[in-house]
């Protein structure tokens, strides 16, 4: 099976944010479970607003790459733009297509695979991808369609994971120190231990050199609740951010 193939399949279980651990018995694709996700969602990454700053795009075209239970792709849509959307499973299509019926907005949305974007060249003022491109067997080429899809002068806005965080270290120590495995590399454990199998985890720098095709690129790392949960409150307030798990990225055209 391809890679990509075992990634639907992991997330064909329920869209990205649903969990059981979120929703508890609410029954789902009601309002009550979309609010429990969307409240949930942003109490835990809050800077998701300074990131996106949705308001601030009114009247724009976005396409938004990997749309999950559709909370970011509603504020979107909540903000005057016209959304677009793409996911690799029917589960969030599912997800997302409901939540909009309920809240009265509409959005173009389909099933396919990011690699392969079928939409004309500069397409779109902005797209957005929220902790999805790494997932993907080949990130790169996600970026690169990307680019072609935006307008000059587009702006890219997403997240990608940081290898070099709090996080990802935790994880190393349980499943390679403690595990016996110490020759395992911060890569090699978010690829098997992290969500769906192939995920992946950057640096700065090659976050740059994949977007080095953009001009104006920002990278702003930041720390999560997975980052400062298990440490004494004492050290994890003095965490920076450069050791955050989240990696959120502007890049224009």
């Amino acid at each position: 099976m391809k890679l990509n193939d075992e990634v639907r399949v992991f997330w064909e279980q329920g869209a990205c944010g649903s969990g059981k651990v979120i929703v508890g018995e609410l029954e789902p694709l009601t309002k009550e479970w979309y609010e429990r996700i969307e409240q949930y969602r942003y109490e835990v990454e809050p800077f998701i607003f300074s990131i996106a700053q949705f308001p601030r795009h009114t009247g724009k075209k976005l396409l938004e790459v990997g749309v999950g239970a559709g909370t970011d792709h509603l504020q979107w849509a909540r903000s005057g733009v016209e959304c677009c959307g793409v996911d690799l499973t029917e589960a969030a299509l599912e997800a997302t297509k409901t939540r909009f019926a309920l809240y009265g907005f509409n959005s173009n949305l389909q099933r396919l695979d990011a690699e392969t974007l079928p939409f004309p060249n500069q397409s779109f003022d902005i797209v957005y991808s929220w902790g999805v491109i790494h997932h993907s067997e080949k990130p790169e080429v996600i970026v690169s369609e990307i680019r072609r899809v935006l307008k000059p002068g587009g702006v890219f806005i997403g997240m990608m994971y940081g290898r070099r965080s709090s996080f990802v270290f935790k994880l190393w120590v349980r499943h390679a120190l403690l595990g016996g495995k110490p020759w395992l590399s911060f890569a090699d454990v978010v690829w098997d231990k992290v969500e769906s199998v192939g995920t992946k985890s950057y640096t700065n720098d090659e976050l740059y050199a994949m977007f080095r095709d953009f001009t104006d690129i920002e990278l702003i790392p930041m720390l999560t609740k997975s980052d400062t949960d298990h440490w004494p409150r004492w050290i994890s307030k003095f965490l920076p951010a450069q050791w955050g798990w989240y990696i959120g990225i502007r890049a224009r055209k």
